[in-house]
């Protein structure tokens, strides 16, 4: 897009590190904040690995990936990250209170065309946009993990969003190489509506002795031709994560069958959150993830 030049991503965890290389071999400058600057040269290994095996299998040249990294700039402050920019895409965590209290030292620092995208899985577009100046240019922008891999963008309005807005959100995910969907703005959407649920069953399944870690997820693999077992999938989405959107659903909807399972909540307690904590329905210690249960 031609009105859009520089991104602010806001978060340099997996997600917020995957959104600026995607931004970034969309060829926009990207400057990547976070409230930890010990995450900042951690995301720049993971975008120069990612962007290494884009290479290796042929995704990307090699020309584009090193224009890729020389794109993204770190920064210290939130205000050196947002000053000037044209677009702020919030990717923290799956927290509504952390997303506000981020705003807050966004905002006064934006400038009046800049347009204010979350990266939220799960919490309310219309909520978030009412704690900022600019309710009608924020909007929704819900990358799939890994970002700089997966194809889908789901786009949702808050109440106030304006049309061009929501074109303009539009246009820059499509020249991101992005496929954009529209989801209303209720708990979680479309995507995690769906898939947490289900993922939140196979829990259920486990907790209950129905099957353990191994055959839940072969079970889904082979008997649904899923790529991953939801089990897996969980460990990899990050369990926390997990939690907080069935959490928004059971809270948003006032249905039971969006309760949390308790092994869930027992393994965020005990600080297994899958992948990124090296344990969760598997350990991941080794060479080869091991089932926990």
């Amino acid at each position: 897009m031609s009105t859009i030049t520089t991104v602010a991503v806001l978060g340099a965890g997996q997600m917020g590190a995957g959104i600026a290389q995607a931004v970034a071999l969309g060829g926009y400058s990207v400057r990547l904040y976070d409230v930890a600057a010990a995450q900042l040269p951690l995301a720049q290994g993971r975008i120069a690995a990612s962007l290494a095996r884009g290479v290796g299998r042929g995704a990307t040249t090699q020309g584009q990936a090193d224009e890729a990294l020389a794109r993204v700039t770190t920064v210290d402050t939130i205000a050196e990250a947002v000053t000037g920019a044209d677009l702020v895409i919030e990717a923290a965590v799956e927290d509504e209170a952390v997303k506000k209290a981020v705003y807050a030292e966004v905002v006064p620092n934006l400038a009046p065309h800049a347009l204010l995208a979350t990266n939220t899985s799960s919490i309310s577009i219309t909520r978030l946009a009412s704690s900022t100046d600019r309710p009608d240019r924020f909007i929704g922008l819900h990358f799939m993990k890994p970002a700089p891999v997966m194809k889908l963008v789901e786009i949702i309005r808050g109440i106030a969003t304006s049309a061009e807005t929501h074109s303009a959100a539009v246009a820059f995910a499509e020249s991101l190489g992005k496929t954009t969907t529209d989801a209303e703005d209720f708990p979680a959407f479309i995507v995690n509506r769906i898939l947490v649920p289900m993922m939140n069953e196979a829990i259920y399944t486990l907790y209950e002795g129905v099957g353990n870690v191994a055959s839940i997820d072969q079970a889904l693999r082979l008997g649904a031709n899923h790529p991953m077992g939801p089990l897996e999938l969980a460990d990899f989405m990050g369990l926390d994560v997990v939690l907080a959107i069935m959490n928004v659903l059971y809270d948003g909807l006032a249905d039971s069958k969006y309760r949390p399972c308790p092994l869930l909540v027992k393994y965020v307690e005990a600080g297994w959150l899958g992948r990124k904590s090296g344990r969760g329905f598997y350990d991941y210690s080794g060479e080869t993830p091991v089932p926990t249960r």
